[in-house]
């Protein structure tokens, strides 16, 4: 016989159906997201944006609001305000970060250079066990690429940059030869465009040259008038490389391979933007049109001749570019904060150099290494943090390795030169420590260090020593950056025995640097 539900009983059941779904909820988000209780395999996440300078960041405290949501998120975070890239363009910083060395050390100093075969296993990558982890990476920037394909065999996810691209201008390299990515891509280059880098040479093909040029010419104006009224200045792009992309499409790849990650993950996100060209979305363009100037420098010996209005027009540009950058990073961080990942994950927001619109000299691709080209953001979301924390001791781009090992309990690889970064270990704070920054394009790979310019932040003082240079050889340039931020005033002539103490000690670490490539 069949018992009748009772009308009491009835409601009992309809008053648990809230609970149900608040069960169920539950449950559809611990499918997605099996390691949100697991703080023993934190995830991972490092967001790099190109060309970003802290110089020109209002987190930082810049004038201009360029970056209110950067700023929200650092209210959760640890803080490093004197950060400090390895070199002043993006195949020495990302070396860099990605090995926890120097340029002297990893090699990767040159135009399209890449790390020392000795560094193949000494990468971020590798430093996660990929049994439990999953290892991910893509990027907008073709220097960029050719460092992830030397570790490509530590990496599961490897997106490919054409795959999130409006157009790009590859017609084999990429996809083709994915096992010999670097010569290939450098081949077709030399074929269709010529010698890269400052010995300028003619394509080697002039018949593919001529139709590669008219077709990529063509494919380039049908995608910018696509979207024209969406990105008035054109669409995100680079001049020195082959890939037009929307950010909004690499920041929904990346939110869909987080959010449904089935492991822990490393993910090593590499984003162009505001790199140049400064091409913004619509609602910022002219946001800065304001009558707002920044200080005027008198011009440096490297000087491009640059006036003050064409550094300003530019200068305008580029903090318009940045307010974007910032749009789409909140979009991000909504959504890490939605799927319930801060709770898990360290997020870790930086740059490989900055940008520069001062002393005649503009963007990075200078021998000069003053702060708005090698001082970038570093910000680090522990998971759980809910208060700032601010760092103002100098830190390196060559910290981030030994401190990721750090947190997930991995020994640090034997040649990284960095340290834990302060809030991370209980060691007190190394104020005597000296970090460095290296530009020495031209430079052999595989020989001592002979020409360029090297810089040393040590405490509140920065040296920067140029070898090598015609009418500038062995010159040192010395500034307080806590009275004088904007490095106006060289104190090397007026504090010799100071400047003489850093000199000395420059001078031994470029000698012990250089001992292995010595000429015997």
């Amino acid at each position: 016989m069949k018992e009748r539900l009772s009308r009491r009983d009835f409601l009992k059941i309809i008053g648990m159906v809230p609970l149900l779904k608040i069960a169920g909820d539950a449950i559809t988000l611990n499918d997605r997201l099996p390691i949100s209780q697991d703080r023993n395999t934190p995830n991972v996440l490092i967001i790099v944006f190109d060309a970003l300078s802290a110089t020109n960041m209002s987190l930082h405290g810049y004038p201009r609001q360029t970056t209110p949501n950067i700023s929200k998120f650092a209210e959760i975070s640890t803080v490093y305000n004197r950060h400090y890239s390895g070199g002043n363009f993006t195949s020495p910083g990302t070396a860099s970060i990605l090995t926890g060395t120097y340029p002297w050390s990893h090699r990767a100093f040159n135009l399209y250079g890449t790390v020392a075969k000795t560094f193949e296993d000494q990468s971020i990558f590798h430093s996660f066990p990929g049994e439990t982890y999953t290892r991910m990476a893509f990027t907008h920037n073709d220097l960029t690429s050719m460092l992830l394909y030397q570790f490509a065999k530590d990496i599961d996810v490897f997106k490919k940059t054409k795959e999130l691209c409006v157009f790009n201008e590859y017609l084999v390299a990429e996809g083709v030869f994915n096992n010999d990515h670097n010569a290939a891509f450098l081949g077709e280059w030399m074929i269709t465009r010529g010698q890269r880098g400052q010995d300028l040479r003619l394509p080697s093909s002039l018949f593919l040259s001529i139709i590669q040029h008219i077709w990529r010419n063509k494919e380039r104006q049908d995608a910018s008038a696509k979207y024209k009224r969406l990105f008035p200045r054109g669409l995100p792009s680079t001049n020195a490389g082959p890939y037009v992309y929307l950010l909004e499409d690499a920041i929904d790849w990346v939110q869909s391979e987080i959010g449904n990650s089935n492991k822990p993950f490393l993910g090593y996100f590499h984003f162009l933007p505001p790199h140049e060209p400064y091409n913004t979305r619509r609602e910022f363009v002219n946001i800065f049109k304001d009558n707002w100037v920044p200080v005027k420098k008198p011009p440096h010996i490297f000087s491009e001749g640059y006036s003050e209005k064409v550094l300003n027009t530019n200068r305008q540009d580029y903090d318009e570019y940045v307010a974007y950058v910032d749009a789409e990073f909140g979009r991000l961080v909504d959504f890490i904060k939605k799927q319930g990942l801060l709770e898990n994950t360290y997020v870790i927001f930086t740059s490989d150099h900055g940008e520069m619109f001062e002393r005649g000299i503009l963007e990075h691709i200078t021998p000069t290494l003053f702060e708005p080209i090698i001082h970038v953001p570093l910000i680090i979301h522990q998971p759980g943090q809910v208060s700032r924390v601010d760092i103002q001791t100098p830190t390196s781009c060559v910290d981030l390795l030994p401190t990721i090992n750090h947190v997930i309990n991995q020994p640090a690889p034997h040649a990284s030169e960095g340290v834990v970064l302060p809030a991370f270990t209980e060691e007190p704070v190394q104020i005597e420590r000296s970090v460095f920054a290296v530009e020495t394009k031209s430079n052999p790979k595989n020989a001592p260090l002979r020409s360029g310019t090297v810089a040393m932040i040590k405490d509140r003082y920065k040296l920067i020593h140029y070898l090598d240079y015609k009418d500038v050889d062995k010159q040192y340039e010395l500034y307080d950056l806590i009275n004088d931020p904007e490095e106006l005033s060289n104190l090397y002539s007026s504090q010799r025995s100071l400047g003489q103490d850093l000199q000395d000690e420059l001078q031994a670490k470029i000698q012990e640097v250089n001992r292995p490539y010595q000429i015997k």
